[in-house]
């Protein structure tokens, strides 16, 4: 089964400096029809003006995952951490006993990113932060694991039941990709079918019950998922 939402049914925001898209009810936000998957709770499709965004803040016991989609964010915790993630690239913060920690755009020109949140495994872990990048080149037609929770894996660390993949693909390319689980899959840009099902840029597919999804561009594209599994 996929539901698909697409990008005008997602509640959002206009709150100046910040444009948002939320994929998930959680907290209050998000369209109520949208509900959460499992452990993936929050997928915001966030727009940041140059030159602003979210001051230092409080985070406990949740695994944060940034794609940064359009220009960089630049992060400062309270761990002392600090680095500039760019488009294309992830970023992991894993909030664990607690963490405060900013995000801004330090850029002339917007940034667009995914945040993603997810429910760690155990609480009361110690908190973490890095990035990483990741050139197109080695996802070409092919998922490349961004993030994991597997131990098995060289993708940046997350402490859940979750991979986090992507894709890029020329018009008229496919790919078919197995599912142990439920997932969920956001087109970054271009055209998708997913099972027969077309994804606009920026729509969002909630996928349950799939044994392996095929899908193929219809425009030149690049896309996100969010595939959970038994948490072992």
């Amino acid at each position: 089964m996929i539901e698909h939402r697409p990008l005008a049914t997602l509640d959002g925001g206009d709150h100046g400096w910040l444009k948002a898209r939320h994929h998930f009810a959680f907290a209050g936000v998000g369209n109520p029809a949208h509900r959460t998957i499992g452990a993936l709770k929050v997928w915001n499709d966030d727009t940041i003006a140059p030159r602003t965004g979210f001051p230092l803040h409080p985070h406990r016991d949740i695994e944060i995952v940034t794609y940064v989609r359009e220009g960089a964010i630049t992060h400062e915790d309270s761990l002392g951490n600090k680095g500039r993630t760019v488009a294309g690239d992830v970023q992991v913060m894993s909030a664990g006993t607690g963490i405060r920690h900013s995000e801004y755009n330090a850029e002339s020109v917007p940034t667009r990113m995914f945040q993603i949140w997810l429910e760690p495994r155990q609480r009361g872990t110690n908190p973490r932060w890095a990035t990483r990048s990741f050139p197109k080149a080695e996802r070409q037609q092919h998922f490349a694991v961004l993030a994991s929770g597997r131990a098995d894996t060289d993708a940046l660390p997350i402490d859940a039941a979750a991979d986090v993949l992507g894709a890029t693909l020329q018009a008229g390319q496919s790919l078919t990709l197995p599912l142990e689980g439920d997932a969920y899959l956001v087109p970054v840009s271009g055209r998708i079918a997913l099972n027969g099902i077309t994804l606009a840029p920026g729509d969002g597919a909630a996928i349950a019950q799939e044994p392996q999804l095929h899908l193929t561009a219809l425009d030149d594209t690049e896309v996100v998922l969010v595939a959970l599994f038994a948490k072992g």
